[in-house]
């Protein structure tokens, strides 16, 4: 089964790519490598964690913002199969000071990316919390992924 079909399969559904201001693009590729900017889940999972969002709740934004950073890999190599492997994922989480389970909150990306690719969806991670993030978003992802030709 192909990716966008697993995706469909999990009652999900890539976004439509946003359109990124002068200067920036959503995703670049040098050579195999592709650079995915960073992405936010919807208006939905606005919230700080530790104040007024929850573990499960950001979650799910987590999986959201993942998808909404597929949705600018397949703009950007026109086919989600080719993704050769998942090497690197930052996921920035807006959280109080006294917050530590920001790594729970990214779990959301990460379980996404193991069941849509197995073992190349696994990857290196870095999960950190944020004072603040554009407009209260909960989380943003950005991701390094190896494309096949």
């Amino acid at each position: 089964m192909n990716i966008e079909n697993k995706i469909k399969a999990m009652g999900l559904e890539l976004p439509t790519p946003g359109t990124p201001p002068a200067g920036r693009a959503g995703a670049v590729q040098v050579g195999n490598i592709l650079f995915v900017g960073g992405h936010t889940a919807g208006a939905e999972f606005k919230g700080k964690l530790g104040a007024d969002i929850t573990v499960e709740r950001a979650y799910e934004s987590a999986k959201d913002a993942c998808l909404s950073c597929l949705a600018d890999v397949k703009l950007a190599i026109g086919d989600l199969d080719r993704v050769k492997r998942v090497a690197k994922l930052l996921c920035m989480v807006n959280s109080t000071a006294d917050f530590g389970q920001q790594p729970a909150v990214a779990n959301g990306a990460t379980d996404l990316l193991s069941e849509l690719y197995g073992e190349a969806g696994a990857h290196a991670r870095s999960a950190v919390g944020m004072a603040s993030l554009p407009n209260g978003a909960s989380i943003e992802i950005e991701m390094i992924l190896e494309i096949a030709d």
